[in-house]
């Protein structure tokens, strides 16, 4: 097999938005790394700077999103940035923030990818780090219902199932047989909720940057008019131009029928990269979440360090 070199960005490039659940502003900064430095994070609003390596061990809160760290250096909502890297094949790269989220920006990873196109990605003097598996591996984790299967493969697949009875999402699923179809077909798919759960997350301060124009918000009633009058004043919308389609509340229409499982499988994506190297296997996820998905890249890591494979 031809060997495979590290790749990093060929500049930096900045990106500015308000985060999903803080909504305060945040300055992003992707800058390039050189090689076996991996995929790192860094607080740049404090006085002690911690650079936080993007692996399993470092992750801390998982509600809504894959947070690493915690207390003053925490920084969330880190998946979508790292789906982006991972579909682009950037193994090293040094992300900066002024802040202590990454911007939402559409609610997809489509984009970070966009911007690491425009500024391109160049290969480094070093092998690249990678994993394949080569016998079946099988993880649980109880309180989510999630499972995960590990078939042996000689590149990255995902086959995504989400299952969520009783609305209008039902049971949905998503494939990337590799790589080349995430740009079209994994990344532009937009995070979503229900709208039974928005006014208890924001009781709780999260989504404070979230919109109509960075999430997919599913209908699993028909809204009552003193529930429609509290909502468009929430996103502060007309009456008239609030409309559920579909069972969906929004002002776009989803992409694909099945949007969410694509999001899912972009959000593990992001996730399993936490595990370290590049893994070629194809991965079978069944309702798939943060929590999950970073217990897993733990699993990930543990067998790794206990199976080594010469590179």
């Amino acid at each position: 097999m031809e060997m495979e070199y590290q790749n990093t960005i060929q500049k930096e490039f900045r990106v500015t938005g308000p985060g999903l659940h803080t909504g305060r502003t945040v300055t992003v900064t992707v800058k390039p790394a050189f090689e076996d430095f991996g995929i790192a994070f860094r607080r740049t609003d404090r006085t002690n700077i911690i650079t936080q390596p993007a692996l399993a061990n470092n992750v801390g809160a998982t509600s809504r999103g894959t947070t690493l760290g915690s207390g003053r250096h925490s920084i969330a909502t880190i998946e979508h940035l790292m789906s982006a890297l991972h579909g682009m094949g950037v193994d090293n790269a040094l992300i900066e923030l002024d802040g202590g989220e990454v911007p939402i920006i559409d609610g997809s990873s489509r984009p970070w990818m966009l911007e690491l196109a425009r500024v391109g990605i160049r290969p480094v003097s070093a092998p690249r780090h990678s994993y394949t598996f080569k016998e079946p591996l099988h993880f649980e984790f109880p309180s989510t219902g999630s499972i995960f299967d590990v078939e042996p493969c000689d590149h990255f697949a995902v086959h995504c199932v989400i299952d969520f009875p009783n609305s209008v999402i039902g049971r949905q699923e998503a494939d990337m047989n590799d790589m080349s179809e995430y740009p079209a077909g994994i990344a532009p798919c937009r995070t979503f909720v229900f709208l039974h759960e928005i006014e208890p997350l924001l009781r709780f301060n999260l989504i404070k940057g979230g919109s109509l124009d960075n999430a997919l918000v599913y209908v699993n009633e028909e809204l009552k008019p003193r529930q429609l009058k509290r909502l468009c004043k929430i996103f502060n919308k007309d009456p008239n131009n609030f409309k559920v389609h579909d069972g969906v509340l929004n002002t776009t229409n989803p992409y694909y029928p099945n949007e969410p499982a694509r999001h899912k499988l972009l959000d593990f994506v992001g996730d399993v990269r936490l595990a370290g190297p590049m893994l070629n296997a194809k991965f079978n996820i069944y309702k798939p979440g943060h929590k999950a998905n970073a217990a897993f890249a733990g699993f990930l890591m543990d067998y790794m360090k206990k199976n080594p494979q010469q590179e």
